[in-house]
């Protein structure tokens, strides 16, 4: 297919429109892409005639300069890059023991423009968190009641003209949610239809005013014990959470 097959042309198109960034030497988030797409393949192991267990829990191993460019990108390319490969894994057929992880550590020994993939299959419990997508902004849900309007002192603040400045809550329960309209001037929709309070269906739609807030539920890695040994590494950067270096 190439030199890039679809999994890497995916990503050079992400890393074109979000990132609108040229690194004139050193890793390029595609090459990242590539090696974690080259780790599926050859850890991928057929455990039973219906199933491929790929490793789930990667470390990705940079030097030092090559860190500090990829961190410049946020979580931006971590989601990019978890995207893609759950969309590898799909197309090969390969399955999972638990949630994906993927690590970025810097390694000063590496030179620059050089990279190495650890990866391990853990099995692990799943934990569920909610998030709301508003104005191109993700939001995880921390709290059991979340605001959200115009004023300063919601929880979520949007610029909508059209909207209350507390017009609608979200409530989360760490596994149901519920969509209540705070008595709003224009009022609240849900996918399209008026709402005074409803259950939230992951994938959903609320609007407010012009504005559109996506409710989605997503998997988190919650402790749990390896299934294979991992990479005897330090976790530097969790690409999941978009977390900080430590």
């Amino acid at each position: 297919m190439g030199l890039l097959d679809s999994f890497e042309k995916g990503l050079e198109r992400a890393v074109n429109s979000a990132f609108a960034k040229t690194f004139r030497s050193g890793i390029q988030p595609v090459e990242i892409a590539s090696a974690l797409r080259s780790e599926l393949d050859k850890k991928a192991a057929v455990v039973s005639r219906d199933r491929i267990l790929a490793p789930n829990t990667f470390i990705v191993h940079l030097a030092t300069a090559d860190d500090e460019r990829m961190r410049t990108l946020g979580g931006a390319l971590a989601d990019e890059l978890d995207t893609l490969v759950h969309k590898h894994a799909k197309s090969q057929g390969y399955t999972f023991a638990g949630p994906v992880s993927i690590t970025l550590e810097r390694d000063p020994q590496l030179s620059t423009g050089t990279l190495r993939v650890n990866s391990s299959t853990a099995e692990g419990r799943v934990a569920w968190r909610g998030v709301l997508d508003v104005e191109g902004k993700r939001h995880p849900i921390v709290k059991s009641r979340t605001v959200i309007g115009r004023g300063s002192d919601a929880d979520i603040t949007i610029s909508d003209s059209g909207t209350s400045r507390k017009h609608v809550e979200i409530l989360w329960d760490g596994e149901r949610a519920m969509v209540r309209d705070m008595q709003s001037t224009n009022g609240t929709l849900l996918d399209g239809r008026k709402v005074t309070e409803a259950g939230l269906p992951p994938d959903s739609t609320v609007t407010i005013g012009r504005t559109d807030i996506v409710f989605h539920v997503v998997a988190q890695a919650a402790p749990g014990r390896p299934a294979q040994p991992a990479a005897d590494a330090t976790r530097a950067y969790d690409m999941r959470d978009g977390g900080p270096l430590r």
